[in-house]
């Protein structure tokens, strides 16, 4: 990773949101996240998190032929947003940009290492910032930065290309040129009439307390890390109880047989051990009470503050049998993983509209296709996640209340068109007064 004062001596200044705290936690974070551990947590927390948001996720672009242009394009990233949404889990956060090649419009996903904010506005949206792309040919380290930002009323898009030997540092500058694979890329572009950014920045929702001004997200397991590396040395501690207590039968020299080279040789050398007893017991079983219990305990306590910590229902990654949980317990954990996954899916939709802006700007810009108006809609299928007996009950008041209908009703549960529940509400009353 480049450092970051390697960025502060290219931009000449000191002006750069992204300090050392933060580039330190998105390593920490990236390293939990790849760790192949026997748990692997972190990359399971990230995980389910992003299913549970992104479950039955449904999203189109729609009101126009420019929308329809667009949601071609649209569709495709709709196709990785599982993996998008557990990057920006695991990690904090997510960049789509967007660009033209061969008169598409494509999405890259850059991750948080290889995003550096410069400047933001009141609302925390980032309107300066520096995006890397790097490649190694042999000893050499080729880094390209590309620097999208707002001067005097211009969108700028600076690019520069660096050769170095060391990964931490950016080296000499050289042409876009010298490289085959940005031979094509233009040094300086400045357009007119974009009012947004070029990219769309998808943030995790929780509050960042490793540094509090900062723009960027944090990890949805950020606040759990010490929790994690309990968890992972008590799961260690239940595997040496089980293989340190495997049952063993300890047999004298004297009851062992010789092999042709006249070595003592044991049929099964994990079942038996040989000792030098010099008695007359030639076999000694040894069977150790185990304290896999004991130990099962402990790890499933971690877990379920892992759980809390990280916004996850109880038995997600804990096991809820035998636990002393009473039920509104769990239906408040429950409702807890379901506000936390409702903010999560709040940041996927903030995300993709201003995604689906930058590609709108691009089709301008490009004149990929007639001007037209378009709105984004989104659907969640939220039945898993969701507290279903809560939202019967609160459904069942607006019922009696009459705030909703009969139909509406019927429509939600039986997840029917409104129309269709009034046909099947009108022929289950035909037939009771037929009765």
């Amino acid at each position: 990773m480049i450092s970051i004062f390697s960025l502060k001596n290219y931009l000449s200044s000191n002006n750069i949101v992204k300090n050392d705290l933060m580039a330190s936690a998105i390593e920490l974070w990236d390293s939990l996240y790849r760790q192949n551990s026997r748990l692997c947590l972190a990359s399971s927390i990230a995980s389910e998190t992003a299913r549970l948001a992104t479950l039955e996720m449904k999203s189109k672009i729609s009101g126009s032929p420019r929308a329809d242009f667009l949601n071609g394009f649209y569709e495709e990233v709709l196709k990785g947003m599982r993996i998008t949404a557990e990057i920006a889990c695991a990690k904090g956060g997510v960049v789509l940009k967007p660009y033209v090649s061969d008169g598409k419009i494509l999405v890259s996903r850059i991750q948080p290492e290889n995003f550096v904010p410069i400047e933001f506005d009141e609302a925390g949206k980032i309107t300066d910032a520096i995006f890397l792309d790097r490649f190694v040919s042999g000893k050499n380290i080729f880094t390209r930065i590309e620097r999208h930002s707002f001067e005097n009323g211009l969108y700028i898009i600076r690019n520069n290309a660096f050769l170095s030997s060391s990964v931490n540092d950016l080296g000499r500058s050289i042409a876009l040129s010298d490289t085959e694979f940005w031979r094509g890329i233009e040094p300086y572009t400045a357009c007119e009439g974009v009012e947004n950014p070029l990219f769309a920045y998808i943030k995790m929702p929780m509050a960042n307390s490793i540094d509090i001004t900062s723009p960027l997200g944090v990890s949805v397991y950020a606040k759990v890390i010490p929790l994690i590396e309990d968890a992972e040395k008590q799961y260690e501690r239940l595997i040496w109880e089980f293989s340190s207590g495997e049952r063993a039968l300890y047999i004298d020299e004297s009851a062992v047989r010789r092999d042709k080279n006249g070595e003592r040789s044991l049929p099964d050398k994990r079942l038996y051990r040989m000792l030098n007893t010099g008695d007359d017991a030639l076999f000694e079983d040894w069977t150790p009470e185990l304290r896999g219990k004991e130990i099962k305990d402990g790890l499933n306590e971690i877990l379920r503050r892992i759980e809390f910590g990280a916004g996850l229902a109880y038995g997600t990654l804990s096991d809820i049998e035998n636990v002393d949980r009473t039920a509104e317990e769990f239906r408040a954990s429950k409702q807890r993983s379901y506000t936390h996954i409702c903010d999560i899916q709040t940041a996927l939709k903030n995300g993709l509209k201003e995604l689906v802006c930058a590609m709108d700007i691009l089709a301008d810009l490009y004149s990929l296709t007639p001007s037209g108006k378009f709105y984004v809609s989104f659907d969640f299928d939220d039945s898993i996640i969701a507290d279903r007996k809560t939202e019967f009950d609160e459904k069942l008041r607006l019922l009696d209340k009459g705030i909703i209908s009969p139909a509406e009703m019927r429509a939600w549960y039986m997840g029917e068109e409104k129309k269709e529940a009034e046909r099947n509400l009108s022929q289950i009353e035909k037939k009771g007064i037929s009765e």
